[in-house]
């Protein structure tokens, strides 16, 4: 693979499990997602769109760079690269979770097990190359926010859980 197809591919990875929960996402927005109680503090819609783009591409990125120094699956990025995946995996999951299955309860969970996935890579990564971790560092944030938007959403519509039930 030439020295630009491998950056690429990192970068587009985590798009596949994006755009494929995009999908699962537009068509419950109006029609069930509209219909639960929201904090103040949402964001609008239109943000979530561009600001996992950024997250994706910083990530995939951040991936390469930890794949490249570390020696790729054999090396020494194995572990940081198996976290890595972790937590991609649990990103993946959490939009059927939550916009397909409508459960709020095993969403926040999925979330949280993310988030420790996620500053897992972190940790392991910056031994590895620290520009990758710093790059994780904004998706950290913006994953805590949207747990915290997940357990509102969670608490302050038991209704939703009920049916779950």
């Amino acid at each position: 693979m030439s020295d630009y197809m491998k950056p690429a591919a990192a970068v587009i990875l985590p798009f596949v499990g994006g755009f494929a929960g995009g999908i699962v996402t537009r068509k419950n927005i109006p029609t069930w997602y509209e219909g639960l109680k929201h904090p103040s503090w949402r964001p609008p819609n239109k943000v979530f769109g561009p600001v996992w783009s950024l997250l994706y591409g910083s990530m995939g990125y951040a991936s390469y760079l930890v794949w490249r120094d570390g020696g790729g699956f054999g090396g020494d990025a194995a572990v940081p690269l198996a976290l890595y995946g972790t937590q991609l995996a649990l990103n993946w999951v959490w939009t059927p979770i939550f916009f397909g299955a409508h459960s709020l309860k095993w969403a926040f969970v999925d979330i949280v097990a993310m988030w420790g996935a996620i500053a897992g890579t972190i940790f392991t990564f910056h031994g590895i190359n620290e520009t990758a971790s710093y790059l994780l560092v904004p998706y950290l944030g913006w994953v805590t926010f949207a747990g915290a938007l997940n357990f509102w959403h969670w608490r302050n519509n038991p209704s939703i859980e009920e049916k779950k039930d």
